[in-house]
């Protein structure tokens, strides 16, 4: 048992450590160019910005509204034909990271690569998952490495209440050598509103960028 414990921490530092090298989410990373981009996998394509402008496919990307930096959102699901287990396994359907559903978006640069990818819980989420939603937040942790996070928490407000006696409203950023991290997770509720209706909530933006290596 404490083999398996060391190999499993060593595991975890080893992922840590070469976060950078890896993808960020499935077989899509930032700093892709658009070329690479998977042809199959996905579908759903449409603009972040503007949900009703649907898109064929990535390269369609110059249709959506552009941000002040000139990047713009793709906004995609995962294919569940493309994964034999969506078939027979719930756990496996839908756009999942961590087991959590997810709205996803890539934001593509003006020189046609991921400049960042954007993940949020999906608020429209069965009841039983959107409970566990400001849990994703720690496994982004895990997969990016625990050390090197800025974070701040924030204070109840009128509107904002503890919610079962948790309160959670905390935003952290990570800064690696090629990678901005931008993390926010919430828990609370409006005590004015139905008991029903609460904020539970895990936001990740995965940007280029990072720090000169040894700062």
């Amino acid at each position: 048992m404490a083999a398996g414990i060391v190999i499993a921490a060593t595991l975890a530092a080893f992922a840590a450590a070469h976060a950078d090298e890896m993808n960020d989410v499935r077989n899509l990373r930032v700093g892709m160019p658009l070329a690479e981009l998977p042809a199959t996998g996905y579908d759903g394509f449409a603009c972040a910005a503007d949900a009703a402008i649907k898109l064929a496919g990535w390269a369609d990307y110059t249709r959506c509204p552009a941000d002040a930096a000139g990047r713009r959102g793709v906004s995609f699901r995962y294919d569940e034909a493309d994964n034999p287990l969506a078939r027979v396994n719930e756990s496996y359907t839908g756009t999942r990271v961590g087991g959590h559903p997810v709205l996803i978006a890539l934001i593509i640069g003006e020189d046609a690569r991921v400049d960042a990818i954007r993940i949020e819980t999906d608020p429209q989420a069965r009841l039983y998952m959107r409970k566990k939603a400001f849990l994703l937040a720690e496994q982004v942790k895990e997969r990016y490495g625990q050390d090197g996070w800025a974070c701040t928490e924030g204070s109840p407000t009128a509107a904002e209440q503890p919610l079962g006696g948790v309160f959670i409203k905390q935003h952290c950023e990570k800064v690696t050598p090629t990678r901005h991290l931008v993390l926010d997770r919430e828990l609370f509720r409006n005590p004015d509103d139905d008991p029903r209706l609460f904020v539970n909530a895990t936001h990740l933006l995965i940007e280029a960028g990072g720090r000169p290596a040894g700062r």
